[in-house]
């Protein structure tokens, strides 16, 4: 036990923390050049297009140092908010964390995060600077800004080049020297901390998990505490870059288990494993269930393809436990599902996986939160609105309470007033701004997390150029003026189109999407209305012209009267139309809210 060094990586997306990890396999020949890749432990596809990792990876390394060996074990973490949650379960299971700063970047607001989860946790920190080989390095300067951010010593901070391997060597000493041994008791009944679950379709679900006392065995029976579910250990081993079977995982040592579980919502991430007989009284404490932040209905293009598509969401949630679904129906788009996302990138993802592994075709509804509502006959009993068809008559409502989150933003100080304009325009409201240094500025705003989850990122980014960094985490829920806004189409009602919004963008954003639709919904041989309506109350209303065929092509001349017969003729047949008529609505029309600010 006291060989061994548990340890994660925390930096930001872009950060460069993917080919440090790649030079921590090589140097320690955990991997032969011919396996050596680049993003070695990043295995989906799309992780390697978009440069993120997007699951928690364990590796196991062997590294001798001064004729002494030792056992390291490095859990690559996700970089992106919507990840976070992943992270905070790997950062319990180690004892120190690499902190990577990119030398020409800087901080950025996800690492200070992620930095903040791993001091609450007790864990030892290892500052990196990452990329000294670039030309736009500006090592002292982001040096100074490390060093006021965790109090270290300038010579505590190691300078690293994940690309040409320049000081990996030393910081693989460092680790071993200042990262603490595990503490535990291997005499004390059984207790497991399980950070990360991958499905595996010829053996179910693989839990990892660390031991923090006592030790599994092979053949044990064994039982997850949040769930009561018993199972016998089938298999127990480490990780390496492949895994390497075990008779016995002791104290201190991560590794993973396979028992047969065929459902990913058995094994839950900060969950407990203990013996059945004779096992631990409490399970390790910070256990708690992932709670979806975003949610928008998916629905098959064609309407045979809902048993399909439940298929491909159930096998999905095999690989992503935090990935929720129930079956809803819609009068415009027929029968799909409610699904429940992490974030703005955890919907993108699954929609991205959903083509590419099942090859389903999908239309995504407008993506929003979740409310509480209160009802005035019993003001005390919330009432969980998930989606704006489930909001009861305004009438009967007390008050609507929505999601606020705690937003924190760094970016360069000549773009302080335009992010805080941006902030102030989407509800915010500015808690404290510190200066990190004469040239970098945080900012925390108390905002909604509606206004968040739809273009705010993107916006942000613009107006900084790209240096803003953002991360964010839930305050609790706020009683807020929210309005129902539904669009009709020729009078019909189109609940696929219906948002929650504040009462004072109500008549913008109605606007906006009336607009928006008419530019979107292809012209019929009838004039179609499209509208905004809150409630009874139509708030803007805009006109797609109908295509006219020219039915006095064939008068050549003679008694107006005729031209006048004819068109009165047509008009009579537009009508009718309209009548029977069914306006279809592109895909791209459910999208257009995210675009109204573009």
């Amino acid at each position: 036990m006291k060989n061994i060094r548990n340890f994660c990586i925390i930096a930001h997306i872009d950060h460069g923390k993917s080919t440090l990890a790649d030079r921590l396999l090589e140097y320690t020949n955990t991997v032969t050049q011919r396996e050596l890749q680049s993003q070695t432990l990043d295995d989906m596809d799309l992780e390697k297009e978009r440069g993120i990792t997007i699951k928690s990876h364990a590796i196991q390394m062997d590294y001798e140092l001064n004729g002494e060996k030792y056992i390291l074990n490095l859990i690559d973490t996700p970089g992106h908010v919507d990840f976070s949650y992943e992270v905070s379960r790997s950062i319990a299971a180690c004892e120190g964390a690499l902190l990577i700063v990119d030398a020409a970047q800087s901080i950025q607001a996800q690492t200070i995060s992620n930095l903040y989860l791993a001091l609450e946790n007790d864990l030892t920190i290892i500052p990196i600077l990452n990329k000294i080989d670039l030309p736009s390095a500006n090592p002292e300067e982001v040096t100074d800004e490390i060093m006021n951010l965790i109090g270290c010593e300038y010579e505590d901070v190691l300078r690293v080049s994940g690309k040409t391997g320049e000081g990996v060597h030393e910081l693989l000493e460092q680790i071993v020297k200042r990262i603490p041994a595990p503490v535990g008791d291997p005499d004390a009944p059984l207790q497991a901390l399980v950070f990360d679950s991958v499905y595996n379709p010829f053996r179910g679900i693989e839990a990892y998990f660390k031991v923090v006392n006592g030790s599994i065995k092979k053949g044990q029976r064994i039982k997850f505490m949040a769930t009561g579910k018993m199972y016998v250990a089938d298999e127990v081993g480490t990780l390496k870059l492949k895994q390497v079977p075990k008779k016995e995982i002791s104290t201190g040592d991560v590794g993973y288990i396979i028992s047969g579980i065929k459902d990913a919502r058995e094994v839950k991430v900060g969950d407990t494993i203990t013996t059945f007989e004779n096992g631990a009284d409490a399970a390790i404490e910070g256990f708690e269930e992932v709670k979806p932040m975003v949610f928008a209905g998916i629905y098959p293009i064609e309407a045979e393809d809902f048993e399909e598509l439940r298929f491909s969401l159930e096998k999905l949630r095999l690989n992503d436990a935090s990935l929720v679904f129930e079956p809803e129906s819609s009068a415009a788009l027929g029968f799909g599902f409610r699904c429940g996302f992490l974030g703005m990138l955890h919907m993108e993802i699954v929609q991205e996986r959903l083509d590419r592994e099942f090859n389903m075709d999908v239309i995504t509804t407008v993506p929003n939160v979740s409310y509480h509502g209160y009802t005035k006959k019993d003001p005390d009993k919330m009432i969980l609105i998930n989606n704006p068809s489930e909001m009861t008559d305004p009438m009967m409502l007390d008050r609507v309470e929505e999601p606020f989150i705690k937003a924190s933003i760094i970016t360069k100080s000549d773009f302080v007033g335009p992010v805080m304009t941006l902030c102030i325009e989407k509800r915010g409201e500015i808690v404290t701004q510190n200066y990190l240094t004469s040239d970098r500025v945080e900012m925390v705003f108390n905002m909604p997390l509606a206004e968040v989850v739809f273009d705010f990122y993107d916006r942000l980014k613009s107006i900084s150029k790209g240096y803003a960094s953002f991360d964010y985490h839930p305050i609790g829920f706020r009683a807020s003026k929210l309005v129902k806004m539904d669009i009709l189409i020729n009078g019909d009602m189109v609940d696929a189109l219906s948002s929650l919004i504040h009462d004072s963008n109500a008549y913008y954003i109605g606007k906006r999407m009336c607009e928006k639709l008419r530019e979107l919904i292809p012209r019929q041989q009838f004039d179609i209305a499209v509208q905004a309506a809150l409630g009874a109350k139509v708030i803007a209303r805009e006109t797609i012209k109908a295509l006219r065929k020219d039915v006095t092509a064939k008068c050549y001349g003679g008694d107006i009267s005729r031209k006048r017969k004819l068109l009165e003729k047509q008009k009579e047949g537009k009508k009718k139309m309209k009548q029977i008529g069914r306006v279809e609505v592109p895909q791209s029309a459910f999208m257009a809210v995210l675009k109204l600010n573009e």
